[in-house]
């Protein structure tokens, strides 16, 4: 495994073996890897046959200096875990090899992004989009993978891909859950002791209206939204930040669901805020 932090060294990685006829893949990262990560290493390696990796903590999609600073690091396991999966290349450049000048140019997508996790953290999707773009411009990957668990992220990096038509296919995988289904992600270690039940909630709510959609054939939203709530606002000490079910393309709020759809939330603990989403489909 080739590990690099010049955007120099993986263009030239990356020109190396694209001239061997190898599809590039990419799985962009900000490490503290778990499950969810390593099952997009997976699905690249399955489908390319050079997979590199990023790993990189993007300063401005974060809205505090706090929620950077505390970010959970461990460098030296990333590069273990990502050595055993077999990806050829990771890049892991330093914040000055990113952002060599003050940043002036920024990728907006406009009203995706100042809805649901947009608007609890404004201008972070303006981070993640510009991150993204730049990492596109650098590895020129044919493929990048994507978890849906961050479903509205997805969402707003196809149609960032599709609006500036840049080569390269999003691959949207399947959430990684953890043995009693709450959704991996490197911000659970968070999770304080005793809190594992409430912070179950989500991914119950989401649960029970699925069921309520499937086996009672409740279409109605608003009917299927309350009954969601009930199950999280039982816990005063659980913040319910959002519970909706949007279309499944633009994530536009619908009142009866026909065909697909989501249903995605996010609520706050005492140090974490944890977000969730499942696929409707009737």
């Amino acid at each position: 495994m080739k590990i690099v932090s010049t955007i120099s060294e993986a263009r030239e990685a990356v020109k190396s073996a694209r001239s061997a006829g190898k599809t590039i893949g990419l799985v962009p990262t900000m490490g503290s890897l778990h499950e969810g990560h390593l099952s997009l290493v997976r699905a690249s390696k399955s489908a390319c046959g050079f997979t590199a990796a990023s790993i990189f903590v993007n300063p401005t999609q974060f809205n505090s200096s706090e929620d950077y600073n505390t970010y959970p690091r461990d460098a030296g396991r990333d590069l273990e875990l990502l050595d055993k999966e077999g990806v050829d290349m990771v890049f892991a450049p330093p914040f000055e090899e990113m952002y060599r000048e003050k940043t002036s140019a920024y990728i907006d997508i406009g009203k995706l992004s100042e809805i649901f996790e947009g608007k609890l953290r404004p201008g972070h999707f303006r981070g993640v989009c510009t991150v993204v773009c730049k990492l596109f411009n650098i590895i020129t990957p044919d493929r990048a993978y994507f978890g849906w668990k961050d479903a509205q992220q997805l969402i707003i990096i196809k149609k960032m891909v599709k609006a500036l038509n840049m080569p390269v296919e999003v691959i949207g995988c399947p959430t990684v859950r953890e043995s009693d289904g709450l959704a991996a992600s490197s911000r659970n270690i968070f999770i304080a002791a005793g809190e594992r039940e409430r912070a179950l909630c989500l991914y119950k709510s989401l649960k029970k209206i699925e069921e309520l959609l499937l086996k009672q054939n409740i279409r109605d939203t608003a009917i299927l939204l309350e009954e969601g709530r009930k199950i999280i606002t039982k816990y005063p000490d659980v913040e319910l930040q959002y519970l909706e079910i949007t279309d499944a393309e633009n994530l536009e709020c619908i009142e009866e669901v026909k065909g697909r759809a989501l249903v995605l939330g996010a609520i706050k603990l005492s140090r974490v805020r944890l977000i969730d989403n499942l696929t409707l489909s009737f």
